[in-house]
């Protein structure tokens, strides 16, 4: 969730400080805050709120070669000064910056108080890490850091500066993600690489359970048991050129026109020459395939609802049963795992906590672990058997939109894959399935290209608060998307439902003006979302419905009709999402929202 950076060099460290906790605003954040060596002095700047707040306390004359920055999201006390990070010692002599939780803080909390009578000024969990530091420094920071962390639980990525050692900066990662980027005659640490680019190239890839102990001129990482690692240097290939908003209003709406790209870029680098399918991360073989009787797909929020877009996939072409779930429950109800058990993880940072755990817990009970990720490196990919790597590009909106749909294309192809190797498909019928799938970035741009038309449904319909989502199939699971993505953005309380279950229960909440987006994309459902439609438009609903060209029926039901073009029910998801996130992203826009920053989130959800 939270961003951290650090600096040590020759240099001024304000300038790096700064520049990198706004290449990490994306991630969320509520308040923010940098502590610099300044005179043989810890000194602490702090603020609720945006960066430009904090900016406006410095003192741009001021000069150091030793800092660590935070970009807060609260989760320990509510967004203050005083919550905001970075916390120190009580004689400010320790300053700590703190991506986590710190689970059993309110034990160490009350022993540092009972027992050592520490005071505490905020009310975080990160203020323990400072003073339990501090309780074991006796002049060596890394030693103080390594006996503090071993009575720490929980998750985290740290970096700790001393009063006593302007010339050293120590970092620890647990669970939480944390990279180092080398330099000449400087060295930095960050929690993801958009904050170095303008910097370095050369990261340092931190695993989990390892310290590492940073001078201006040498990075020494150690593991668990305190023996010197060797990393080998990753390289970084892209720039931020493509982060950059290239003229549109807000990245949200960027990246959502980036779509037919990021499609195409996953799927070609997929294809031979002759078409067919080659998954080079994936070396499943069908001997492979023979011996799993489980597959899991696991994953949270959008990716989750990819997921279940993929579990439809994997059992309509390759005849696999699937179970999806949500990472945050899938660990705590003891699933049934072992070595015949395939565990797919997808995650568009590749540090979503939840499905890091999920994923770790399916490595101890013997399952192999497939994963799908954007971000090359992250720590997903890193803990995986096999990999999938999407080609959406950097996605800096913290609503996700070309990172679902590139992991859609992950599972077709995925999909397409083992249906043959398990011979549940013949050639033809796959090339027929490939075909199609190769037109999806011209047919998306079609979509895009009528974007006009959802504009001005939102501007029609922006200030109404009750919005139902509904389909069948596969639109019941895309509903979910639908719905989400406008409440995250938009902040409407709106909701989805599989219109099957109207009569259940839910028909009750409508009444007249209603706003219900019906999803009606699945030809052997087509007929029966029509008398859904129906049953709400008699209730006093003002309905959109989401249809296939050519399915002109609808019209006579439907107040207002999206047609997207003719393809397989199967990939009408990859289709039919481009409406709903233009719908979300115009509503929220209307409504002066911070599209890209939308309140209370994060792009990347290191807490479980």
């Amino acid at each position: 969730m939270c961003g951290i950076v650090g600096y040590i060099g020759s240099n001024n460290a304000l300038p790096y400080l700064m520049e990198g906790l706004s290449k990490l605003e994306y991630r969320g954040y509520d308040s923010a805050g940098i502590a610099i060596n300044l005179d043989q002095e810890i000194k602490v700047f702090k603020s609720k709120g945006r960066l430009k707040n904090l900016e406006d306390t410095l003192d741009k004359s001021m000069n150091t070669v030793l800092g660590i920055g935070h970009t807060r999201w609260a989760t320990h006390g509510a967004p203050s000064d005083v919550n905001a990070h970075p916390h120190t010692n009580e004689n400010s002599t320790i300053a700590v910056i703190h991506n986590g939780i710190i689970e059993n803080y309110m034990e160490i909390k009350e022993w540092l108080i009972n027992d050592k009578k520490v005071c505490f000024k905020s009310e975080t969990d990160t203020e323990v890490i400072a003073h339990l530091i501090d309780y074991y420094y006796e002049g060596d920071l890394l030693e103080a850091v390594n006996r503090a962390i071993e009575k720490m639980e929980g998750a985290y990525a740290i970096g700790v500066i001393a009063k006593g050692e302007p010339d050293r900066l120590v970092a620890v990662r647990k669970d939480s993600p944390l990279i180092v980027g080398l330099g000449a005659g400087e060295n930095f640490i960050a929690s993801d690489i958009p904050a170095l680019l303008k910097y370095t190239r050369d990261i340092l890839l931190i695993e989990n359970d390892e310290v590492v102990d940073l001078r201006k001129d040498q990075v020494t990482i150690y593991n668990v048991f305190g023996q010197k690692i060797e990393r080998e240097i990753y390289k970084v290939t892209w720039d931020m050129e493509s982060a950059e908003k290239e003229g549109y209003e807000h990245f949200t709406l960027k990246e959502i026109h980036e779509q037919p790209k990021g499609v195409k870029e996953t799927f070609t680098r997929r294809l031979d020459k002759n078409s067919n399918i080659v998954l080079d991360g994936i070396t499943i073989t069908a001997e492979d395939l023979k011996n799993i009787n489980k597959i899991y797909i696991v994953a949270c929020g959008t990716a989750y609802h990819a997921g279940l877009v993929g579990r439809r996939a994997f059992e309509t072409l390759a005849k696999i049963p699937v179970e999806c779930d949500v990472a945050s429950e899938f660990r705590y109800r003891d699933p049934f795992i072992d070595e015949h058990t395939l565990f797919i993880a997808v995650s568009q940072s590749g540090e979503t906590l939840d499905t890091l755990q999920s994923l770790r817990e399916a490595k101890r009970k013997g399952a192999r672990v497939l994963s799908i990720v954007n971000v090359v490196g992250s720590s997903v990919s890193r803990e995986s058997d096999d990999i999938f790597y999407t080609w959406a590009g950097p996605e800096i909106g913290v609503a996700s939109t070309k990172a679902f749909t590139t992991q859609l294309t992950a599972f077709y192809l995925i999909a397409l894959h083992f249906a043959k190797l398990s011979g549940s498909m013949n050639d033809e019928r796959i090339k027929e399935v490939v075909d199609e799938l190769k037109m999806m970035p011209e047919m998306i741009q079609s979509i895009l290209d009528q974007s006009e038309k959802i504009q001005k449904l939102a501007a029609r319909q922006f200030n109404n608060e009750k919005v139902f989502f509904m389909g069948r199939g596969l639109d019941a699971d895309l509903a979910l998307e639908g719905s989400l993505k406008l409440k995250e953005i938009s902040y409407i309380n709106s909701f989805s439902i599989a219109a099957g279950e109207l009569k259940h229960g839910t028909i009750a909440l409508i009444e007249d003006n209603t706003f219900v987006v019906a999803l009606a994309t699945q030809d052997k459902l087509y007929e029966k979302m029509v008398s859904n439609i129906k049953e709400v438009k008699a209730r006093g609903a003002h309905v959109f419905a989401i249809a296939k060209a050519g399915k002109t029926v609808i019209e006579k039901s439907a107040d207002e009709v999206f047609y997207i073009p003719e393809t397989l029910d199967l990939l009408t998801p990859i289709l039919a999402v481009i409406p709903l996130q233009m719908l979300a992203y115009y509503i929220s826009s209307i409504r002066g929202n911070d599209v890209d920053k939308p309140r209370n989130l994060a792009k990347s959800v290191t807490v479980e």
